[in-house]
C-alpha cells in the first residue's frame, strides 16, 4: 500500500529538513544524463502562442525557441534570429540563423511570416494577438531576412519577441499539433496530469548543448511533496520551493537554492457589471488589504509590500511618488464604498486556486481583509487549470493572481494593466481604461528615455485612480537543486519565469 503523508506532517518534515527518506509515488530513480524535474502543476495544454501559466511555459522554453530572447544576466540575447536592426521609423529586420526545426526542416523567414500571421489572425486565441494585429506588412526578401514593419513605432518589439508566448513554430506543424518547434529538446511523451518526458534534440543550433540527455518533468501539485521528493533524491530540480520550506533548504548541505525577488501577487477585476465597474469599489479594495501581514502569514516574510504598479525600485522607470498609491486604509475604502453606493457593504465572489498555497492562503488572507471593510467575498479555489478557464471565461468577480511581468521594460507591464488586449485570465476583464492603452502605446513609440520615463509616470498616475490591476505584495521566487545540478539559473528580476532558457546548459555532476 502507497504512502501518501498528510500536509501537516510533510511540511513539519520539511521544516525540520526529516525526510531524506520518504519515496513518492510516481518519481523514478536517476538516470544517467536524465534530470528529474519537478513541476508545481501538470500544464493545462502546451500550444505555442497561449497563456497557460508558468508550468506549461518552463516546458515550452524547453521545446520553443523565438526570435530572441534572455541571457543569464536577463539582458535580450539573439536566438532564433542572430541580430537585429531598425528599418526606418516603423519597421525591424531580423536576420535568422542556421537553424532547424524539430522535424529537420530549416527555420526560414516564410515561418516567422506564417506565425505571425496566425497569431494575428481573427480567430486567434494568441496571447499577443493585439500586439500582432499592429503589424502593417512583413517582408521576406530571402530565407534568412524578415522585416517586420509596425502600423506605429515600437521600440521595445525586439523584447516583445522574447517572449516565452511567442515562439516560432514550424509551418508545416500539424494543424492540430502538437506544434514543432527549435528548442534544444523534444517531447517525447505526455502521460496526463502525470509527467511529461523531453530528449535532447540533436541538431540543436547552439553546439554542444543541450548538455542532458534528457528531460523527466514530473508534477507535484502538493507543494510540500515536491519538497519532499528532492529532499529524498526522487528528483533533482524543483520550480516554487514553498517559502516555508526555504530556511530547511538552504540548511541542507546536500541541496542549493536560487531565489529572487521578481514575481508579485496582484488581484483583478470583472468590470462587465456592477460593482467592479466602478473605479471606487476597485479602489475600495485596494486599500483594504494589510499587506505587511500577507508578506509575514502568505511567504513567510520572503517579500515586500506592493502598493503601486510592479516596477523594480532599481528600474529607471520606478516612480517613488506612488509607494504608498494603495495604502492600506480601511476608512477610505469604507467611504469610497458609500461613495459607489454601497455604504452597507457588499457581497461578491473571490477566485483563487488550492493548487498553490501562495494563491490559496493570500486569497484567505485578503477574504479577511476585505470582510473587515464590509465586503463579503466567497471563495472559489479550483485546480490550477480550472483556474486558468474561470479566468479566460471571466466567471468570476476579484481574482488573485501571481505572475512576472513580461520583461523588465515598463511595457512589460501591458499584459496585467492594459484592459484593451485579448482576453486573458491574467488581467482584468472588460475593464478597458482609455488612457492607460494610449499610454502604453505613446511609451512603445517613444525611442528617449527621459521622454518615457514621463509617460509610464502619468500612466502609473492613471493606474492608481482607475485600479484596473491593484498590487498586494511582491514575493521570492525560488528553484532548488540537488548540489550536484550546474548550469541551471534563475533569471533576474521580472524574468524569473523565463528561467526554463537555462535547461540547455543544465548538467548533472
Amino acid at each position: 500500500m502507497a504512502f501518501h503523508p498528510s500536509r501537516r506532517a510533510v511540511l513539519a518534515g520539511a521544516a525540520a529538513g526529516a525526510v531524506p527518506f520518504l519515496r513518492i509515488p510516481g518519481a523514478k530513480a536517476r538516470t544517467p544524463g536524465i534530470l528529474t524535474f519537478g513541476l508545481s502543476s501538470y500544464p493545462p495544454s502546451l500550444e505555442p502562442w497561449v497563456n497557460n501559466g508558468t508550468a506549461a511555459a518552463t516546458i515550452k522554453l524547453m521545446t520553443f525557441r523565438g526570435l530572441t530572447s534572455y541571457g543569464p544576466d536577463g539582458n535580450l540575447r539573439p536566438e532564433l534570429a542572430e541580430s537585429w536592426e531598425p528599418a526606418g521609423t516603423t519597421g525591424w529586420t531580423f536576420k535568422l540563423r542556421d537553424a532547424t526545426f524539430h522535424n529537420g526542416e530549416k527555420v526560414t523567414s516564410a515561418d516567422v511570416r506564417w506565425n505571425i500571421e496566425q497569431i494575428a489572425a481573427d480567430r486567434s486565441t494568441a496571447h499577443f494577438r493585439e500586439e500582432m494585429k499592429g503589424v502593417d506588412k512583413i517582408e521576406t526578401p530571402d530565407d534568412r531576412t524578415v522585416r517586420i514593419f509596425m502600423k506605429q513605432p515600437r521600440i521595445t518589439l525586439p523584447d516583445t519577441m522574447a517572449s516565452y508566448r511567442l515562439p516560432i513554430v514550424s509551418r508545416n506543424s500539424p494543424a492540430r499539433g502538437p506544434a514543432i518547434g527549435a528548442g534544444p529538446f523534444v517531447v517525447k511523451a505526455q502521460e496526463r496530469g502525470v509527467s511529461v518526458t523531453l530528449e535532447a534534440y540533436d541538431k540543436f543550433y547552439r553546439p554542444g548543448l543541450p548538455k542532458l540527455k534528457g528531460i523527466r518533468a514530473i508534477a507535484y501539485a502538493d507543494e510540500n511533496l515536491r519538497v519532499a521528493a528532492l529532499q529524498s533524491g526522487d528528483v533533482d530540480l524543483i520550480e516554487y520551493v514553498p517559502w516555508p520550506a526555504m530556511d530547511a533548504i538552504l540548511a541542507n548541505p546536500q541541496l542549493s537554492m536560487d531565489a529572487v525577488d521578481g514575481a508579485f501577487m496582484y488581484l483583478v477585476f470583472n468590470g462587465a457589471r456592477p460593482p467592479f465597474n466602478d473605479a471606487r469599489v476597485r479602489r475600495a479594495v485596494a486599500h483594504a488589504v494589510k499587506r505587511d501581514e500577507l508578506v509575514k502569514a502568505a511567504f513567510s516574510g520572503r517579500g515586500s509590500p506592493l502598493q503601486q504598479l510592479p516596477i523594480s525600485p532599481n528600474s529607471p522607470f520606478y516612480n517613488a511618488e506612488f509607494k504608498d498609491g494603495w495604502r492600506y486604509d480601511p476608512d477610505l475604502s469604507r467611504k469610497l464604498l458609500a461613495e459607489a453606493g454601497h455604504p452597507n457593504g457588499l457581497s461578491c465572489s473571490l477566485a483563487s486556486t488550492a493548487q498553490y498555497g501562495m494563491h490559496k492562503d493570500t486569497a484567505e488572507i485578503v477574504q479577511q481583509h476585505l470582510a473587515a471593510v464590509g465586503i463579503k467575498a466567497e471563495l472559489n479555489l479550483p485546480d490550477w487549470a480550472s483556474r486558468v478557464a474561470i479566468g479566460n471565461r471571466g466567471q468570476f468577480d476579484i481574482g488573485v493572481m501571481g505572475t512576472a511581468a513580461d520583461s523588465n521594460d515598463p511595457d512589460g507591464l501591458a499584459n496585467f494593466v492594459d484592459g484593451s488586449l485579448a482576453p486573458s485570465f491574467s488581467r482584468s476583464v472588460n475593464l478597458k481604461v482609455d488612457r492607460i492603452t494610449e499610454l502604453f502605446a505613446a511609451g512603445r513609440a517613444e525611442y528617449d528615455e527621459a521622454k518615457r520615463r514621463a509617460i509610464y509616470r502619468e500612466l502609473e498616475g492613471v493606474a492608481i485612480e482607475q485600479a484596473p490591476f491593484v498590487g498586494l505584495t511582491w514575493r521570492s521566487q525560488g528553484y532548488a537543486m540537488r548540489r550536484d545540478v550546474t548550469g541551471f539559473k534563475n533569471l533576474p528580476g521580472a524574468l524569473t519565469f523565463y528561467s526554463g532558457l537555462t535547461f540547455e546548459t543544465t548538467a548533472l555532476g
